[in-house]
């Protein structure tokens, strides 16, 4: 994998194994919204009146790494989420004590609403086409998710890291995140994650298992601005 495919994630996903998700629109290439309202900026000119293009498609999105220098002032920027971009170099070693279930289409809807319960607004009703994602069930309850997003050849992003609030604190979400993580490793692929730089918890989590933080960057939230 090239040293710097991990700088522009989102770019390189869109470019390569993700290419049939892609809305290619003018330097910006952005996933389409129904899988994930992500987008990123290339190495290249590029006209921001196309990210209000998006907008009227995703309306709330994200644009990750570089910020656009400038905008259409019918959109404004929300946010900056700044993550760890954490990366794990060897497979982990880990005894499973429930039983891991790949969430396919029968489960979906079960996916996406508990991830939307406990985070909301990332994961779109496509969003399980990106991967594979997987649960552990508890008296016919998913009550914990991970899955997979970005792709791209020599590396997968683990993401949707989610246990329902009722059901937190029981090692669900390290069980899955190694399982995932192996699954990658297994396919030869570098494992990879973000996770918010203020999620002190998480990191700690991920470091346990052998993740080490890449670099810094950002997730740029923008919207229609408001009338």
């Amino acid at each position: 994998m090239k040293a710097d495919a991990l700088d522009n994630p989102i770019w390189n996903s869109l470019t390569t194994t993700h290419q049939p998700y892609c809305l290619n629109l003018e330097g910006f290439r952005f996933y389409h919204p129904e899988y994930c309202p992500f987008g990123a900026l290339g190495h290249e000119d590029f006209n921001t009146d196309v990210l209000l293009a998006y907008a009227n498609l995703a309306h709330d999105f994200f644009i990750v790494g570089d910020r656009p220098t400038t905008h259409p002032k019918d959109l404004q920027l929300k946010n900056e989420l700044v993550c760890n971009q954490m990366v794990l170099n060897n497979s982990i070693s880990f005894d499973h004590k429930e039983e891991i279930v790949l969430l396919n289409g029968t489960y979906q809807q079960d996916l996406i609403a508990l991830v939307n319960l406990v985070q909301p607004g990332y994961f779109k009703h496509k969003t399980p086409d990106l991967g594979n994602y997987y649960g552990i069930f508890k008296n016919d309850e998913l009550v914990a998710v991970t899955g997979e997003r970005m792709k791209m050849p020599q590396a997968t992003e683990i993401s949707a890291v989610v246990t329902h609030p009722e059901h937190s604190g029981k090692g669900y979400a390290k069980q899955l995140v190694a399982f995932v993580a192996n699954q990658i490793v297994q396919e030869g692929k570098l494992p990879f994650l973000h996770v918010a730089e203020k999620n002190t918890g998480a990191i700690a989590l991920y470091e346990k298992l052998g993740f080490v933080t890449r670099r810094k960057i950002s997730f740029w939230n923008y919207g229609k601005a408001a009338i």
